[in-house]
């Protein structure tokens, strides 16, 4: 696992200060750790790190304010990976934040929800290694707003959609549902058909395209 360079925004101080140890324990360098949105502008623009976590709602207002530095950032960095660890699923922010982020790095994970050390590290690796790391809970609320785009795959494609939005690859998928990996490539095959996605795009560019069809509606 390679070494990163992290700016986190967390108001809870004891959060933050775990989460700064932890990343830490794992060789990463975190220059910066802030509690507001301001300082987290000011923190990523100063030691431009390789990727950024960041809380949605932060002082003074604990509304939007992780969002608004978060648009800041990226009208400034548009590169820059930003992986937004929350208690909640802010539908506008996730739709923003997952909708428009082609080429950057991009997660979105609950609080909660992260029972593995090792996988969140993992995750924090891979979104600033331009990947995407998203929460199923994120994806299902989501898509429970969308219900017309759900209606063209079937209850198993939708499964393996929910799966490729968690970045596994086509034998974890396979693994996962305890079927083949022919079966898989045949149902990301329909999925992309269904939404109308170019074959002449990579093939890994594609399976992005359509996670992210489905988040934006």
């Amino acid at each position: 696992m390679r070494t990163l360079k992290v700016v986190l925004a967390e108001d809870a101080v004891l959060l933050r200060e775990g989460l700064v140890g932890l990343l830490e324990r794992f060789g990463h360098a975190v220059p910066a750790a802030v509690g507001d949105g301001p300082s987290l502008v000011a923190a990523a623009l100063a030691h431009e790190p390789d990727v950024v976590i960041v809380d949605v709602r932060m002082p003074p207002g604990y509304t939007d304010e992780g969002l608004r530095a978060v648009r800041e950032l990226q009208a400034l960095r548009p590169s820059l990976a930003v992986l937004v660890l929350s208690q909640y699923v802010e539908q506008t922010f996730a739709d923003e934040l997952l909708g428009g982020r082609h080429g950057a790095g991009t997660g979105y994970l609950l609080k909660d929800r992260v029972g593995d050390v090792e996988e969140f590290m993992a995750a924090v690796v891979r979104v600033a290694d331009g990947g995407m790391v998203v929460d199923p809970e994120v994806v299902r609320q989501l898509l429970a707003r969308r219900r017309d785009p759900l209606e063209r795959l079937t209850p198993r494609e939708r499964e393996v959609l929910g799966l490729m939005a968690e970045g596994r690859s086509n034998s974890a998928i396979a693994r996962a549902l305890v079927v083949t990996d022919a079966a898989v490539a045949k149902h990301i095959a329909s999925i992309l058909l269904k939404l109308d996605l170019p074959p002449s795009a990579p093939d890994d560019h594609r399976r992005v395209l359509a996670v992210l069809a489905y988040l934006r509606g």
